[in-house]
């Protein structure tokens, strides 16, 4: 899939006030400063559509960027880590799980994972929570230029491993690098299969 438009469209905490139009939604979600907004900016080929920043939890509202004019990327916050205040952070973890619940248009949602670290509670009990509600998601996992590959697969591996404990099979996943443009047309291409698949069933 070819971008040719990619457009911020709005910011809010209400889901309510959330676009009206039925257009398919992908929402990438993860643990604060896992590269997020770096690697939309990457998928997009746009160097600020998401703000980026070097202090983790700067998303604090559901973005909607209109893509091709066809479907939403949707910016969640992160979970975990944030240094916002514990209301502040009660206020937009309750927004998010409205929005997973509530978001009918939500097609797939993409969860960011840190490709150096081992598997973490905090991502793991996220990805729990999308199974036991029937959300749709794959993993993406992100910074893989900061390792060799041999490295990549372990720790691949070292995921499926312990997902299988809980897990008929470990979701569909991506290894992508926003630095090296690594994984940016398998995300984007199964982001086109899916749009295609809908339109079919219409």
């Amino acid at each position: 899939m070819k971008i040719k438009s990619a457009e911020f469209v709005l910011s809010n905490s209400d889901v309510a006030k959330c676009p009206k139009d039925m257009l398919p939604e992908y929402a990438f979600i993860g643990r604060s400063n896992v590269g997020k907004s770096s690697l939309i900016n990457m998928l997009t080929s746009r160097k600020s559509l998401a703000k980026t920043s070097g202090r983790p939890g700067k998303t604090q509202l559901i973005n909607h960027f209109l893509i091709n004019k066809d479907w939403y990327l949707v910016d969640l916050p992160g979970y975990g880590y944030a240094k916002v205040s514990k209301s502040t952070k009660k206020v937009f973890q309750k927004f998010i799980t409205k929005y997973f619940q509530e978001r009918e248009q939500l097609v797939c949602a993409f969860t960011l994972v840190d490709i150096r670290h081992k598997p973490q509670p905090i991502d793991l009990d996220f990805m729990q929570y999308l199974g036991e509600a029937g959300i749709p998601f794959c993993i993406i996992f992100t910074k893989a230029d900061k390792l060799k590959p041999k490295a990549i697969e372990r720790h691949v591996e070292d995921y499926r491993n312990v997902m299988l404990e809980t897990w008929e099979e470990m979701p569909r996943h991506f290894i992508t690098s926003s630095s090296k443009d690594i994984g940016k047309e398998e995300v984007l291409g199964y982001i086109g299969e899916l749009n295609d698949g809908m339109t079919e069933e219409v």
